[in-house]
């Protein structure tokens, strides 16, 4: 079952299975920064397995000139023991159709040039490498 994080006590939970996306990220910090983010649009759904969360996608809602209404989808990630069993397409899944109940006209996300195993879930689901990103760190 897919469950939307909403307390302190959700966001810890997906700790782990963040943490292995983004392992810059401090333990520390990181139910503040979500805290942070979901005042700004930031939303975290997430799997539980035996009460610890196994997957989770972090999403928010954007609109742009270029492609209109939009989710896009920050982060997604499943723990080594939990892959191989779908979470990750069914958290898709979930954001895509959250994208149409709400209008969108597209879900957009960015991925690392080496994530060759996740690029092959994205093509599947009916993604498109639709454009280089860019960015400059200041």
């Amino acid at each position: 079952m897919i469950r939307i994080a909403q307390s302190k006590e959700d966001i810890l939970k997906c700790w782990e299975v963040l943490h292995l996306l983004r392992p810059h990220l401090k333990e520390a910090d990181f139910a503040d920064k979500v805290m942070e983010m979901f005042s700004e649009g930031y939303q975290i759904a997430f799997i539980e397995e035996n009460e610890k969360a196994v997957a989770a996608i972090g999403f928010r809602y954007l609109q742009m000139l270029y492609n209109g209404k939009q989710i896009y989808i920050d982060d997604l990630s499943t723990v080594e023991e939990a892959r191989g069993k779908g979470f990750a397409g069914k958290l898709l899944d979930y954001v895509v159709n959250l994208a149409k109940e709400k209008g969108c006209q597209c879900v957009t996300l960015d991925s690392g040039p080496a994530r060759h195993t996740a690029h092959r879930l994205y093509l599947n689901k009916g993604f498109n490498i639709d454009s280089y990103h860019f960015s400059k760190k200041i």
